[in-house]
């Protein structure tokens, strides 16, 4: 492909005017701004020099890019200005940038880490020419963050195997400990990985499995010789993720287990606080949901957040209720967040992102329940298609 083919043009005129802004003022060093790598598409990548590309509301885009790296930019839709020295590169931006409102890959007082990828020292360059910078945030939604069909597609295909596969591991980890075969952690790890090859997916890590006080641990990784034993009462937790290729939509989903018949009145207690908050979300999202986007991940936060809130568990809810899902895991898009961030961008057709509640008491177990969800133009895809509904008793 060549660089910026396909690019929507006529939308990015839109969004820049009603964000005010004369351009989109790409940056990257070394790979610093995946965003800028995912929108530009360049050839090989991005490389080891600076680079700025200038996409504006009227007029042709214009690269800055050293001498030694412009094979990347063969096919590139504008113009294409070489720098060698530091000199040269600061001329180029001025010339450039000088008077304009910019947007750039910033998110102010650090609101959302995912889309603050341009350091302070560049926004000073910027400004410094007598350029006004504002965030990119709604551009980074539209132009990086959105799915294809085909991943989609992809998304779905993933989404309904993982559906098969996390139940199966959690039965079979239940069997083995009725027979009296010994169940670790890792061997849930392995059921899974072993289900992902024969559903043909792959994935960038094995699964988090963990027993007992382990589920306490949000991101807790088990490893050989180190991993609990499962035993009868305890709580079970399996976070897994994978599609049908690397660079793909992954699916995200955790699911929830006892090995047991009878589970106490905190487990049951906790259970139904977090598939409660994981029903609110979703519920909130197809009532409040339009297609002019008026609703924001900090809102969908709030929403799931209230139930546990009103479970008397809001202290054991310490990390946000979603995260953005695009080419990577936790995308550049908006998260379902007000709380470790303010996260303000609105949930537009073609994003996705994860609904995942958590309930942890330190020391004892914890629980969370996963599923994702797909904006379409007319309005929220859960996937999988049936989520957990009851706790797996295994």
């Amino acid at each position: 492909m060549k660089p910026l083919e396909g690019f929507d043009f006529a939308a990015l005129r839109d969004l820049l005017g009603t964000l005010g802004a004369d351009a989109w003022l790409l940056y990257d060093f070394r790979g610093i701004n995946p965003a800028a790598t995912r929108v530009l598409g360049l050839n090989g990548g991005m490389g080891t020099r600076r680079l700025f590309v200038l996409l504006p509301r009227a007029g042709t885009p214009v690269a800055l890019a050293h001498k030694i790296e412009l094979a990347a930019f063969d096919g590139f839709p504008g113009e294409v200005r070489p720098y060698a020295a530091w000199r040269e590169l600061h001329d180029h931006l001025r010339a450039l940038v000088a008077g304009k409102t910019v947007a750039m890959e910033i998110s102010h007082a650090d609101a959302v880490p995912y889309l603050d990828r341009v350091p302070h020292g560049v926004v000073e360059l910027i400004e410094g020419f007598g350029a006004t910078v504002v965030s990119s945030g709604a551009l980074i939604t539209r132009f990086a963050a959105r799915w294809s069909a085909a991943e989609l597609a992809g998304h779905r295909r993933a989404a309904e195997a993982l559906a098969t596969i996390a139940p199966e591991a959690l039965r079979w980890a239940g069997a083995e400990l009725a027979r009296g075969a010994e169940v670790r952690e890792t061997s849930v790890q392995a059921r899974v990985m072993d289900g992902f090859a024969r559903a043909g997916l792959v994935t960038d890590h094995p699964p988090i499995a963990g027993f007992q006080p382990n589920s306490a641990n949000p991101h807790y990784e088990p490893k050989p010789g180190a991993d609990r034993r499962l035993a009868a009462g305890d709580v079970l937790l399996l976070d897994l993720w994978a599609g049908p290729g690397q660079g793909s939509v992954f699916a995200d989903q955790t699911w929830i287990g006892f090995a047991g018949r009878s589970p106490d009145a905190d487990v049951r207690r906790v259970w139904q606080a977090v598939k409660g908050a994981r029903d609110a979300a979703v519920r909130f999202l197809r009532e409040r949901w339009r297609p002019d986007g008026a609703v924001t991940g900090a809102q969908v936060d709030d929403a799931a957040r209230a139930v546990i809130r009103d479970a008397g568990l809001a202290d054991y809810f310490v990390h946000r209720t979603g995260h953005s899902i695009d080419r990577d895991l936790h995308g550049s898009g908006p998260h379902i967040d007000n709380f470790e961030t303010e996260d303000a961008r609105a949930l537009v057709p073609g994003v996705g992102f994860s609904i995942e509640p958590g309930v942890y008491l330190p020391e004892r177990f914890g629980m969370r329940s996963e599923i994702n969800v797909y904006i379409d133009s007319q309005g929220p895809e859960v996937n999988p298609s049936h989520p957990q509904d009851e706790l797996i008793l295994v």
